[in-house]
């Protein structure tokens, strides 16, 4: 327990921004209820933490964007290429088994959780298409953020623009020379090599690269994360699964559009 001298992160955003219509947040790990690993603003009950906290830390999301009532739409993440797309027709209370979302509805808040792999949040705001994707290693190679622009060009999607939230960088994500070779033979510009000079991987630069070549805009969200590295592992305001371990909690990206 913080003692009264020392001082409290109260924090709830890394990032926050508008575009005309459209809103979007990366969070930071302050602000919730949460204690011990998952301290405080975890927002998944995935990884052991205690239901009721999460609920709550949802609760606190969707309230401290301070709009109009949104309902946060989730998924269930499991490192693939599924796009998920939200017509309204039985999505209430639904939780896809997806590594993105896109939807043209209005007031429905995408949420992608993450502590390490890259958020990717898209959005054309003419065409009222708004989409959140999931890229870890295994997301990228398999072309989760080509699937999602696809699903969203299906939608009527035309001038997408992008915000890459906080991530683990290429400096600090250390993998086997046999990994590296097999995702940089996919997409060469995630290839890196650690700070320490073994193999790294640079998830954030393949998605940038995969973004660039499908002719998105991307937009400038600083270093994605407050005064600090910008980096999940090195940023103790960010959750890290790398830093913490299986007992980490997850950070969300969230875009929505208004009416």
């Amino acid at each position: 327990m913080a003692s009264a001298t020392e001082e409290v992160p109260t924090a709830v955003f890394a990032l926050r921004d508008r575009h005309g219509q459209v809103g979007l947040a990366f969070t930071d790990r302050h602000g919730g209820t949460s204690g011990g690993p998952f301290a405080s603003l975890n927002l998944t009950d995935a990884t052991g933490d205690d239901p009721a906290d999460v609920r709550g830390n949802l609760d606190l999301l969707r309230t401290t964007l301070g709009e109009p009532p949104l309902r946060l739409a989730l998924m269930r993440q499991v490192h693939g290429a599924d796009v998920h797309v939200l017509d309204g027709s039985a999505d209430a209370g639904e939780v896809p088994v997806a590594d993105a979302l896109v939807t043209t509805l209005a007031d429905v808040a995408l949420v992608v959780r993450v502590a390490d792999c890259v958020p990717v949040l898209l959005a054309d705001e003419r065409a009222g298409v708004v989409g959140a994707a999931h890229a870890g290693r295994p997301g990228l190679v398999a072309g989760i953020v080509p699937a999602t622009l696809s699903a969203m060009r299906e939608l009527g999607a035309e001038r997408i623009r992008a915000w890459v939230g906080p991530h683990v960088c290429g400096s600090c994500y250390e993998v086997p020379e046999q990994m590296r070779a097999e995702v940089s033979a996919v997409v060469p510009e995630a290839h890196a090599r650690t700070s320490w000079g073994t193999p790294g991987l640079d998830i954030g630069a393949g998605v940038t690269a995969q973004l660039v070549a499908a002719g998105v805009q991307l937009s400038d969200t600083g270093t994605g994360s407050r005064p600090g590295s910008g980096c999940t592992l090195e940023d103790d305001d960010l959750f890290s699964y790398r830093r913490q371990g299986r007992r980490s909690g997850r950070m969300a990206g969230v875009v929505w559009r208004r009416p």
